[in-house]
């Protein structure tokens, strides 16, 4: 799902003519996965589920976020800009670079976070299609190449936890919407181009407290890279990863209008267990929150921790719930807080009982979203 916390920064660009997600852009991986200079907003969305063999839960997100505060010439499209490609200092600020990290202790009842906002400048943070590399600082995806299918490699170290993940796509990457783009609201250009892999086997270590667990499990990935996507009168976003037992999944998200309505370019995608995907317009689903709520300590963001989805032509009916509450991103970098946290879900589908799990990100609780960069500096 779109997370436009660089648009609501506060940042001016310094130029007009940049690219748009429209219909009819062409994809190619691997090259698609890195970086994408001439739109201004992008970013690549880690999450997952993980468990030891006793059966310890952990949940975790790791995100890297690129906002372009100057344009950069249209050279190097596939790789992150770099400013001694044209003579410029490389302190020079042309991209910010912001990555947050969070640890979910499911059965410890403990939720851990840290962010962190760089510069490019000699090596900080960045994306490079040559190496497979997206960074900043210690914190580090690193795709096997040239196989648009390769593992990719996680890790990152903050001050109570490390991550050190191995993660091997089971299906292909997937583009959301419909011709190559993912509608947010009305308007020309109001999109992202929307790559996700539904489904990556996850092995390796967590390291909480100086206390190493070996772990297994399944992650989620979503890239998007957009120039103008958050539209007038909308307030904040649902959205959800739903990674059903029978091997299918659903990404699903509710733009959410100032009368707590939903938008009509809210929208989903169905993928199948070969890996065939489907639109689903928000007509085909109903995404309703339920009683249960939390409100947080730090931002008095009250949010709905239970929720009802169906999807009629699936004959699908879930229930979404977590056993952690506290699962709220307080933004101390840049960017607006939000609730992001590991989900179970239940329900039924053609008929027979079914489990999955998943993540459910929402947004404007605390406060409402305002309208981005891309409207105030036209």
């Amino acid at each position: 799902m779109t997370r436009w916390v660089f648009l609501l920064l506060g940042f001016t660009t310094l130029a007009s003519a940049w690219d748009y997600a429209l219909p009819g852009y062409r994809y190619e991986f691997p090259k698609d996965h890195f970086s994408h200079p001439t739109f201004k907003t992008e970013w690549w969305y880690y999450t997952g589920n993980l468990k030891t063999v006793e059966g310890r839960r952990f949940g975790f997100e790791l995100t890297f976020f690129r906002q372009a505060v100057a344009q950069e010439p249209r050279a190097k499209p596939d790789s992150t800009p770099g400013p001694e490609s044209h003579g410029k200092s490389p302190w020079e600020l042309d991209n910010l670079y912001l990555a947050h990290l969070t640890l979910s202790d499911l059965n410890g009842q403990q939720f851990f976070q840290e962010d962190r906002l760089n510069r490019s400048g000699p090596g900080l943070a960045g994306s490079d299609a040559t190496t497979g590399r997206i960074w900043n600082g210690n914190w580090e995806v690193r795709f096997d190449l040239p196989d648009e299918l390769g593992r990719q490699r996680l890790r990152a170290v903050a001050r109570d936890f490390e991550l050190q993940l191995q993660l091997t796509p089971t299906k292909p990457p997937i583009v959301h919407g419909r011709d190559g783009v993912s509608e947010k609201s009305q308007g020309r250009g109001r999109a992202s181009h929307y790559i996700t892999f539904t489904r990556l086997s996850v092995s390796g270590f967590v390291t909480l407290r100086q206390q190493t667990h070996a772990v297994t499990g399944e992650a989620w990935m979503d890239h998007e890279f957009s120039t103008d996507s958050l539209g007038p009168g909308q307030v904040g976003w649902d959205w959800m990863s739903i990674q059903l037992e029978d091997n299918t999944e659903l990404m699903l998200y509710r733009m959410r209008r100032a009368d707590g309505t939903a938008d009509p370019y809210s929208s989903g995608t169905y993928v199948d267990a070969a890996g065939h995907s489907r639109h689903l317009t928000w007509t085909d689903i109903r995404m309703a929150p339920g009683e249960l709520a939390w409100t947080s300590p730090s931002t008095g963001g009250k949010y709905p921790l239970s929720w009802q989805i169906e999807v009629i032509q699936l004959g699908l009916s879930l229930e979404c719930h977590t056993i952690l509450d506290g699962q709220e991103v307080v933004a101390e970098a840049g960017g607006p807080s939000y609730w992001e946290g590991a989900v179970q879900y239940e329900g039924m589908k053609a008929d027979k009982n079914i489990k999955g799990s998943g993540y459910l990100e929402m947004t404007g609780y605390d406060k409402p979203l305002t309208v981005g960069l891309a409207e105030r500096s036209r």
